[in-house]
């Protein structure tokens, strides 16, 4: 059952210094599922019961919130290997902070929050080890969530694209690379709207800083963008 996936898994922050013949034994005392979702497709909504925590086998998803005027804004964007749910899974919270969609068709691993620091019926060595790595992963996260806020600080429209990008650039190590959020997604990601956020881009680009086609962005004067951020 888990044999397909298991490189994925193994992949994940939350299994990192756990091998794959002690996955195959620590996946069954977690009781996992998985489930398959079409682009667009609901995994879950906001305010709905909560008792799981996802994992990303293949595909993206996008975690969102909307805001008391009914506006999206994109929490993160979430690929094969990464997981979600685990900032609430132990806050005492009882149901889904986020909305969680697939942005494409994607499979996704569910297991219960409770089996993960609860007592493991095989009384598996590489237990322990899983603990420590949930905590790992629950405080990077909160590192990232306070990002997003630092972006949504930020007065300029400029400086927030300029500051997208340039941690773009810095995750990629090039100065062309992929956006993972397509140009609605990045527009609700910094909280602007979709035809503000095409015309800054577009003044970028005549200006020299930046060039971009589709998804794809190629930094051209990064002293120019750098300064733009600061």
């Amino acid at each position: 059952m888990y044999e397909k996936w298991l490189d994925t898994i193994a992949n994940c922050k939350l299994f990192e210094g756990i091998s794959k013949d002690e996955l195959r034994s620590i996946l069954p005392c977690l009781n996992v599922k998985t489930v398959e979702y079409k682009k667009g497709e609901y995994i879950t909504v906001a305010g709905k019961p909560f008792n799981q925590i996802g994992l990303v086998l293949d595909g993206s998803i996008v975690l969102s919130k909307e805001t008391v005027s009914g506006n999206r804004v994109i929490i993160s964007v979430l690929g094969k290997s990464e997981i979600f749910g685990e900032m609430a899974a132990y806050s005492g919270q009882k149901s889904w902070p986020v909305t969680v969609t697939a942005q494409t068709n994607c499979t996704i691993m569910f297991f219960a929050q409770d089996k993960i620091v609860g007592c493991c019926e095989s009384v598996c060595n590489s237990h322990r080890t899983l603990i420590l790595n949930m905590l790992k992963v629950v405080s990077n996260r909160a590192l990232l969530l306070n990002k997003k806020v630092e972006y949504l600080s930020i007065k300029s429209l400029r400086s927030r694209i300029c500051t997208y990008l340039l941690e773009e650039y810095k995750k990629n190590g090039q100065k062309t690379f992929q956006l993972k959020l397509n140009r609605n997604e990045l527009a609700d990601f910094i909280n602007v709207s979709r035809p503000s956020l095409s015309r800054e881009l577009s003044k970028m680009r005549d200006e020299g800083l930046i060039d971009f086609h589709s998804s794809a962005i190629k930094i051209k004067d990064f002293e120019a963008l750098k300064a733009c951020s600061e």
